[in-house]
This record gives structure tokens, C-alpha cells and sequence, in this order.
């Protein structure tokens, strides 16, 4: 198979896992509040398990491959800073769409990652869009929920975003 059309399924596949999740939320019907209340739990930590597991197993070892340790951490602490002050300004702009907006944000830096993994000819390439796959499910659930939960949106529109 054509290596551009591999990168171009992978990537595809990666990012539609968000709406995936968002259509998981639409479909989650519990009238129990405490289990609802646990399964949103069980899926915010199985995405932040993915996430770590795609920093631990492939970003870092990659990046500590190709840079010295001091740039290496310059850079991972940057990101960390950027992440924060988007947060910090979300919040101040009380947005009812912080979520999709870490999400989305979230994905630039994981497509850089995953189209220098198959440039490089990486053998984790593989994996680690499984593992972004796996971490956007959780998030679209999140960012639909959080969308859902005012009246501005409307489901589909939701989903399509």
C-alpha cells in the first residue's frame, strides 16, 4: 500500500476516534447517577492512561533519542506552559467549549508526532496512533458532554465539530 495513504488512514482514523467518543456520549442513556458518575470517571482515566502511555512509551523515548536531555525537557515544559496558559484562558473566557478546544489543541501536537514517526520510518508509528486513537476517544466524550450540558449546541452539531 502507498506509505502516503498509510499516514493518511492512520491520521484519519486517529482523529475521527474524537467524534466516535461524541457519539458514545449521545448514545449514553444512564438514569443512575452514581453509575454515570463512575463510568465518566472510568473513561477520563482510561484517556489519561492512553495519554501517558503515549508519552512514556514513544514521545519521550523518541525525543530523548534525537535531543539532549536538557533541550529535551526545555521542550516538553513548554508544551506543559503552553497547555497551561490555554487553560488559564479558557477559563477566564469561560468558554463551555474548553474541552474541544484542549482536544483539538491537543491533536496538533500529536499529528507532528505521528507524521515525524512514519517520515522517520519509526516502528512505533504504528502504535502510537493507535494510542492517540485510543486517548481521543475519552476526550470527544468529554467535549460532548461538556457541550451538551448548555443549550447553545445542539447534538449533531456537536459531533460535526
Amino acid at each position: 500500500m502507498n506509505t502516503l495513504l498509510i499516514v493518511i488512514t492512520c491520521s484519519l482514523l486517529a482523529g475521527l476516534a474524537m467524534a466516535l467518543g461524541a457519539v458514545l456520549a449521545y448514545l449514553e442513556k444512564i438514569d443512575n447517577q452514581w453509575i454515570e458518575d463512575e463510568l465518566r470517571h472510568g473513561i477520563t482515566a482510561f484517556g489519561g492512561g492512553a495519554l501517558l502511555s503515549a508519552v512514556a512509551l514513544v514521545l519521550v523515548p523518541e525525543g530523548i533519542a534525537n535531543l539532549k536531555p536538557v533541550s529535551a525537557s526545555i521542550w516538553f515544559l513548554s508544551g506543559g506552559v503552553c497547555f497551561m496558559l490555554l487553560d488559564i484562558f479558557l477559563k477566564k473566557i469561560n468558554t463551555p467549549a474548553s474541552q474541544l478546544a484542549a482536544m483539538l489543541s491537543d491533536f496538533i501536537p500529536e499529528s507532528i508526532a505521528l507524521g515525524a514517526a512514519f517520515a522517520t520510518g519509526s516502528s512505533n508509528a504504528y502504535l502510537l496512533a493507535a494510542l492517540i486513537a485510543l486517548q481521543n476517544l475519552p476526550e470527544g466524550f468529554s467535549a460532548y458532554r461538556e457541550l451538551n450540558s448548555t443549550a447553545a449546541y445542539k447534538p449533531k452539531k456537536i459531533i460535526t465539530v
